[in-house]
Parts: C-alpha cells; structure tokens; sequence
C-alpha cells in the first residue's frame, strides 16, 4: 500500500553532509513507492532572527539542493511553506489543544534557547507549526533525525487528542529514523550534533563546501590518542563518527567499515572518509549549479506549492468544519 511521507528542513544555511546521510537522501530512496511531500519550513527559520535577504538566498539555495540530491518532481510534491498559508493556520488551532507543559518539556527549545537573549514565543510553540506540517498531508511517515523524535511523539499526541474530542480527523503518523548517520556529529565535538549554524566552521561539511575544504575539514577533525580504529561511541566519539560518515557515504554498515580499516591508520581513514564524502558530494554539486538561477527551479517550486495548496486546503476545511469556524 501507497504510504504518504512528509518532511522538511529548515533554509537556516546550507545543508551539511550531516542533513543529506540524515534526510535528503532517505527522501531520494522514499520518492519512488510513495506519496511524498517534502517543504523548505522558512517559517521554522524565523523562530530566531534571520537577515531577510540571506533567508530568501538559503530557501532558494535548500530547494535547489533537494533537486540536485534526486529528488524528483515528477514523483514528489517540493514546496515552500511560507507558499501554502494552511501550514500557519493549522498552527495556531492546533496550540488551542497543545498544553503548555508538553512544550516546555522539548529539548530542543531548552538548547535553542539557552542560545538566545531574548526568546521569541514562536520559538516556544514551534512544534504546533511542525505538527501542522505533518498533519495537512495525512502523512503516514515522517522520515526524520534522531533529534526531530520528541516532536513527532508530540504531533501524534495531539493528533490523537483532537480525533478523541472531535472524531476521526488526522491520520497518527510514525517516526521513521534512518539505520546509518541518523546522527552525524560534529568534526570538532563528537558529542555534539553536526551543526550548519555551528560558529566553528571546521566542525561541519557543508553541501556547497569545495573538495579542498572537505579534505581539510576531516584532516582537522578530532580523533584520540588511542591509534585503534573501532566503532565505540562512549570511549571513540571522533573515530566513531568518522566512521559512521563513512559507512554512511559507501553504503556500507558500519561492521564492514571496521574491518575495511583494521591495522590501518587514523591518516588513512581521514583520507578514505573525505574522499567517500567528496565522492558523494560532487554530482550534487554539479547539478546544483544547473539550477541554482534557472526558470527550472521556479517552475518545480510554484507546481509543487500549487498541489500542496489543494492537499492543505482540504485539510484545513475539514478541521475548522469539526471545531466549529465554518458559519
């Protein structure tokens, strides 16, 4: 049976090696037995300050690397969604059954905001708009990062509380996690999660980053005095990490990248990682560069917020039928 996906990123800075093994390219492998709806969330974006004009390049930049990844129109619906207005009016009905306590307990609203002076009151209901995302669609998956799963168990209480108060409504959607580099770790602190908003520019590879910055990204990229090259994340969170990238990058569990690398150095498996990485990178690229100022990737993108629309919209209706908004 036909299961329908939905995901997004954030156009909060070009995408790293990170968001690609995590997301874009579960999405690739997805498209092609399945109803597929994959967003630019811009309006996630804006939960902290943007520059207006660096927001409108990153969202034009993001689209146009879901399409140079393989993401394909003809398969996928690929919008923008600050293109389809349902996404901000679900938002703000559902946070009228959204509790407070259950927002507060979001991890990553504690990180964002511990980084912030002042902390914006979208930051704090950010996961109502994602659980709007989700629910316009009737997504029965949400292929997403180890980090995204406490705001999906939190869409699928909320969903099912709106089905228990007013009918059957939302379908309850399941976290689908990748099996290898759900999680890629920063270069510079493996215990941190690779970061495109990161200040330590060595500590992520960006999509857009040259093979000569790739190389010297992982020549740079923190290890251990321990010579051994094994897979233990407690004890060898850099080697670790190195080697989830590369398994990652060659299709390959992380097992069959130990003993590629037993009896071999920490030099040759930062050689070997960066030029599995380069490898996967540099057709992207090269397609990306096609498109980045083309009429292509307007058309993609005003076709896609045209069939998102009408998914929404019908979603919409049906939710302000049942509460009561429609005279």
């Amino acid at each position: 049976m036909v299961k329908v996906i939905f995901s997004g990123i954030q156009p909060s800075g070009i995408p790293t090696i990170g968001n690609y093994l995590g997301a874009i390219r579960q999405f690739v492998e997805l498209q092609e037995d399945n109803e597929c709806y994959f967003c630019v969330v811009n309006q996630h974006a804006i939960t902290v300050p943007q520059d207006p004009k660096e927001l409108r390049e990153n969202t034009r930049s993001l689209a146009a690397l879901y399409v140079a990844s393989g993401l394909d129109p003809n398969k996928a619906t690929l919008f923008i969604q600050s293109e389809v207005p349902a996404h901000t009016e679900l938002s703000w009905l559902i946070q009228t059954f959204t509790y407070m306590g259950e927002l507060e307990r979001m991890t990553q609203f504690k990180d964002k905001a511990e980084k912030q002076s002042a902390v914006s009151s979208a930051l704090f209901t950010y996961p109502t708009l994602m659980a709007a995302d989700i629910l316009l669609y009737n997504a029965d998956i949400v292929p997403v990062g180890e980090d995204q799963k406490q705001h999906i168990e939190l869409t699928r209480d909320v969903a099912q509380r709106f089905n228990n108060r007013y009918g059957e409504t939302f379908v309850i959607p399941d976290i689908q996690l990748p099996k290898v580099g759900a999680r890629i770790m920063s270069l510079q602190d493996p215990t941190k999660k690779m970061s495109k908003s990161d200040e330590n520019q060595r500590a992520f590879i960006s999509m857009l980053d040259s093979p000569k910055q790739i190389e010297k990204k992982i020549k740079s990229a923190v290890t251990d005095s321990d010579m051994e090259i094994r897979y233990d994340k407690e004890n060898k969170p850099g080697v670790s990490n190195l080697l989830a990238i590369y398994a990652s990058c060659t299709n390959q569990t992380v097992a069959d990248a130990e003993k590629h690398f037993q009896g071999k150095g920490y030099g040759d498996l930062k050689k070997e990682v960066a030029e599995a990485v380069i490898s996967v990178i540099e057709p992207i690229q090269q397609r990306y560069e096609k498109l980045i100022n083309s009429n292509e990737l307007d058309d993609i993108l005003d076709e896609g917020a045209k069939k998102a629309n009408e998914v929404a919209e019908k979603t919409l209706h049906k939710v302000k039928k049942k509460m009561g908004l429609i005279r």
